[in-house]
């Protein structure tokens, strides 16, 4: 009971808050109400920061923003991986290996903060703030780090609506071909429908529209396993810094930072797949999960310092160019060798 009223004041804020931001992401999809929500709070905590409400906004930024990603699973349906064969899956695992090479190496030489690197990594080549705020718990990244990579992302999604399209035609890709491109390029799924019915306008059919939808939902799986894969190496880090730093008497355990939510997230795929639900009652979740990922935005924004955001400068947003230049080109190459295009 004492947790509960320690938290729901800033719960409430957060939801407050939350609220235009949502309806402003309705009205404006290409933004999203996650970056309204992240700058709403960010232009709020300058003017406001009462210590009161810390907790909730602390509780709301970590897992209700889990609790989020649970929910999102009610959008996967494990047939659609099914779909979409192993081609789609190839040129995935290609972008997806590209994607964190680059931010690796790139975000090195720009000296790059190494959790926001990941971040931005991670954002450009699954699903933009989705993986982004399934990632940010795992590897312990700051509310700093989530502002600045959700930013960036953000910068990507709205270029990628307008150049997609017309890259797509003067490259003379078909339907299927733009389809698969903006399905494993593009970051967010807002922006993704985007271009996809732009396209699908264009050419006076849904080819285009329907697969990369289908793509793009089949590439957030990829949270499962990155997520995995990172909790690992951060257990494995820390205990090697506490091994060199002669504290490796404290406990330090992989269960402490494991994903469980994620497992939560495959469980609500699974349960969508195979169990006869009503339509609504699923969607109704996923709508749920979503306003939550903008209330966790919204408290990330109350603890974000902004000097120390624009302090990082243009670093972040080139890094995050590089690595969505090298997706883009790559998904095409391989879609090229495979016999896509």
């Amino acid at each position: 009971m004492n947790v509960v009223k320690k938290n729901m004041p800033g719960i409430l804020a957060c939801l407050v808050i939350a609220l235009p931001a949502w309806f402003l992401g309705i009205a404006f999809p290409i933004i999203g109400g996650p970056v309204f929500g992240i700058l709403f709070g960010i232009l709020i905590a300058l003017f406001w920061q009462p210590k009161k409400i810390a907790a909730g906004i602390k509780f709301t930024s970590k897992k209700i923003l889990q609790y989020s990603i649970i929910l999102l699973g009610f959008e996967m349906n494990l047939f659609h991986v099914i779909q979409v064969g192993g081609q789609s899956l190839m040129v995935m695992l290609f972008t997806l290996t590209s994607s964190f090479l680059t931010a690796y190496f790139i975000g090195k030489a720009l000296k790059v903060e190494g959790k926001t690197t990941t971040l931005i990594g991670v954002g450009t080549c699954i699903c933009g703030g989705s993986a982004i705020a399934a990632t940010a718990p795992v590897i312990q990244a700051g509310d700093d780090d989530v502002a600045q990579a959700i930013s960036t992302i953000f910068l990507f999604n709205i270029a990628a609506v307008f150049i997609f399209p017309p890259l797509g035609h003067l490259l003379g890709l078909t339907d299927t071909g733009f389809g698969m491109w903006a399905g494993t390029a593009i970051n967010d799924t807002s922006s993704v429908v985007a271009a996809g019915a732009s396209w699908s306008a264009s050419a006076g059919n849904n080819t285009a529209l329907a697969f990369a939808t289908i793509v793009k939902l089949t590439r957030t799986l990829m949270i499962v396993p990155i997520t995995l894969v990172l909790a690992v190496y951060t257990t494995r880090k820390a205990i090697r810094a506490q091994e060199n730093s002669g504290t490796a008497d404290s406990v330090y355990s992989l269960r402490k930072i494991f994903p469980w939510f994620v497992l939560g997230f495959v469980l609500t795929a699974v349960i969508n797949t195979f169990l006869p639900l009503p339509a609504v009652f699923p969607e109704s979740l996923v709508t749920i999960g979503k306003f939550m990922i903008v209330m966790a935005m919204t408290a990330i924004g109350l603890n974000t310092n902004l000097k120390k955001l624009l302090t990082n400068g243009l670093r972040p947003i080139v890094l995050g160019l590089c690595c969505w230049f090298m997706v883009a080109v790559v998904s095409l190459v391989v879609q090229h060798f495979i016999g896509m295009l």
